[in-house]
């Protein structure tokens, strides 16, 4: 059977999704049942999911959540989460109820600016090609201005110019930094179509050969803020407040920790980017490479102790996301998402998932920090095991609620409590 299978599929792509996923369905041998399932893409029609992305044949459906209890610069918001991960919702409206009484969340953002790279190679004289290029800025202002009238006309535009001389393993390349203010729009199209506009000009100038011409994830000119306050008697007094702080201190010090600290972090921010229809991609790879930014990777949240002995805790990080382009504007679920954020403007959006970021590791430095990661996790785990085990209905809390008091949530141990619940 398996060596008559082949993935050679001519004109896949030409075909309607029905039709591929029939054709899949036989490749992999999957029952009427699973092919149904696929066949169901949910809130997000088929047609348009065949638009999209390629060679469509279903769709992945994540659960959406809503996290209560966030106020975000004196206004309460409502934060749709889309996500896989159990207890991440949770976590959220957790430290968003310990911190609003004190305030909540204070966010902030540094811009809306974007950076384009254009790379150019065989250059002779790479520091004298540099001059040169910045020498002709009103130039490349009017050519990247020329581009796209539309983000001229919303406020957007070429905003500064900035040349590097990159020495790497193939000598010295000249890399020329376009910094765009893209507005609402995540920004990549925009200052990509400006990076290829701009190329001949900057090989003519320097008299090398350009290659890349691309936006950079690093968006370092475009970060959002956030901070808040924890007063001692809504978390649990001064060691829980000197156990957070020994975390992040920990994660500060320790790559290891670190990844697994900022990890937590991007369970939240990740959840709001996708529920919104935004490029979780960008935003991780950012939100990682700002991490290491001094050449050490570390944490991207701060905690600290406040004059009057209450915990303080901040964010900063590198935050592209839009509300006019893509799935954004194309997904009805990221649409309905933006409508119960109530935002109007890339910057609030960016600036309450900020907020959601520091929520999130608030709250995971507080179980680690006390009673340990796994007897949170592992409530909600433990549903998950009735589920796989077979549970339906009420039988799935009655089982998990078992796993617990056991201490053991393991499948086999699952199958046998189910067992005896139905022999009653």
């Amino acid at each position: 059977m398996s060596h008559s299978r082949s993935s050679r599929i001519p004109g896949f792509h030409r075909k309607p999704p029905r039709e591929r996923l029939q054709i899949v369905a036989d490749f992999a041998g999957l029952d009427a049942a699973a092919a149904a399932r696929l066949a169901d893409t949910g809130g997000l029609g088929l047609d348009l999911a065949d638009h999209l992305i390629e060679n469509v044949v279903g769709s992945m459906n994540v659960p959406l959540g809503i996290a209560t209890n966030m106020k975000v610069d004196g206004e309460d918001v409502l934060i749709p989460m889309a996500t896989e991960e159990s207890s991440v919702v949770a976590a959220v409206c957790n430290a968003a109820r310990q911190c609003y009484e004190a305030g909540g969340f204070t966010t902030s953002l540094s811009g809306t600016l974007m950076i384009a790279q254009i790379q150019t190679v065989g250059v002779a004289d790479p520091h004298a090609a540099r001059l040169r290029i910045l020498e002709r800025v009103h130039d490349v202002k009017a050519v990247c201005d020329g581009c796209d009238p539309v983000l001229l006309k919303f406020g957007g535009g070429f905003r500064d110019l900035e040349v590097r001389v990159l020495d790497t393993l193939s000598g010295p390349m000249v890399v020329t930094h376009l910094i765009v203010d893209t507005r609402d729009a995540m920004g990549a199209n925009a200052v990509n179509t400006m990076a290829e506009t701009l190329a001949p000009h900057v090989a003519q100038w320097t008299g090398g050969r350009v290659y890349l011409r691309i936006l950079s994830n690093l968006a370092d000119r475009r970060l959002a803020r956030a901070r808040a306050v924890w007063p001692l008697e809504e978390i649990g007094g001064d060691e829980v407040r000197d156990g957070i702080i020994g975390a992040y201190h920990f994660a500060a010090a320790d790559p290891y920790r670190a990844a697994t600290h900022n990890k937590g972090i991007m369970n939240g921010i990740s959840a709001v980017v996708l529920a919104t229809g935004n490029d979780t991609r960008a935003v991780e790879a950012g939100a990682h490479a700002y991490a290491a930014r001094n050449g050490h990777y570390g944490s991207l949240t701060r905690f600290e102790r406040t004059a009057d002995g209450q915990l303080s805790g901040s964010i900063e990080i590198p935050m592209a996301v839009g509300l006019i382009g893509g799935a954004t504007k194309l997904h009805p679920t990221a649409q309905a998402s933006l409508k119960i954020l109530g935002v109007t403007s890339a910057e609030r959006l960016a600036r309450i998932i900020a907020a959601v970021g520091l929520a999130q590791n608030f709250s995971a430095l507080k179980a680690l920090a006390t009673t340990g990661i796994q007897k949170g996790h592992m409530a909600l785990h433990a549903q998950n095991i009735a589920l796989m085990a077979g549970a339906v209905g009420d039988e799935v809390d009655r089982v998990a609620r078992t796993l617990v008091e056991r201490g053991t949530v393991r499948q086999d141990v699952a199958q046998a409590v189910l067992e005896e619940l139905r022999r009653g």
